[in-house]
């Protein structure tokens, strides 16, 4: 028994040492734009063929249901309907390039707007956090598929052999998972530039300065409405400052009414 939980450990280690170099390699390198690169044409290409299968012909496409998770998920607007009809003969390999390109534009235009230098940290925040987050994941799957392995043995398989293969098959779900998880959030973040985010803070501040010139108001005893114009003069916020009133005492403001039915209700 030691030596079966040995080697099951040494699955799960051998793993463990592929996402350990992986995390390094993206920890030390100074650019991530040829791993960046290669996750989202390997992303778009897998995307591609759920709708249009590798050495398929053009009846068996379907490319409105393509654009449809391009333009939802990816955002990324193509025309790839009216391109085929206008075209006289185009193959799927045409249709992956078509799209890998589309995006490869579409990503270097959110790189061009605030640089390379200062897109690489968010570039590797996002690859350590996938990762690190679907690891956990995967060693807890991986903890559960052993637990319950042994039980191959009853239909006559070898539950080693079995734990292997299911290991490697999680893993490769483990790694495609981290693709496409990092190559969506670089895909549709949105890039403020410095106008935008100028136009932000004005709007900001504009709703501060109309809330802090909010007029307080309560009724008087002949039935008009008296206003505060200073909303700081019976805050609760300031009860610490101004004496203490009791309930029914008369209210401070000189409206005549208990302090209870007042500004007391407020507090």
């Amino acid at each position: 028994m030691r030596k079966q939980l040995l080697e099951y450990d040494d699955v799960s280690n051998d793993q463990r040492k592929v996402i350990y170099q992986q995390r390094n390699e993206i920890l030390e390198a100074q650019t991530l734009s040829e791993q960046i690169t290669n996750l989202r044409a390997s992303s778009m290409t897998d995307v591609v063929r759920t709708f249009v299968p590798s050495e398929s012909v053009e009846e068996q496409w379907d490319l409105p249901g393509l654009q449809k998770v391009l333009a939802d998920e990816w955002h990324l607007e193509l025309p790839l309907v009216e391109e085929v009809e206008k075209s006289a003969s185009i193959t799927d390999e045409e249709i992956v390039e078509k799209v890998v390109k589309a995006a490869d534009m579409a990503f270097d235009a959110k790189v061009e707007r605030v640089g390379l230098e200062q897109f690489t940290p968010f570039m590797r925040m996002i690859l350590l956090q996938s990762i690190d987050s679907h690891w956990r994941e995967h060693l807890a799957a991986l903890d559960y598929l052993r637990q319950g392995i042994h039980l191959r043995g009853y239909a006559q398989k070898n539950p080693k052999q079995e734990y292997k293969r299911e290991a490697f098959e999680l893993f490769s779900q483990l790694l495609d998972v981290v693709k496409m998880d990092v190559t969506r959030v670089l895909m549709t973040v949105r890039i403020q530039s410095q106008e935008e985010v100028a136009q932000a803070a004005e709007a900001i501040e504009e709703r501060a300065e109309r809330i802090s010139n909010v007029t307080y108001t309560h009724p008087n005893e002949d039935g008009s409405v008296s206003s505060e114009a200073d909303p700081t003069a019976y805050s609760p916020t300031l009860a610490d400052e101004v004496p203490k009133v009791g309930r029914n005492d008369p209210c401070p403001c000189g409206s005549g009414k208990k302090y209870k039915q007042c500004h007391g209700r407020l507090a």
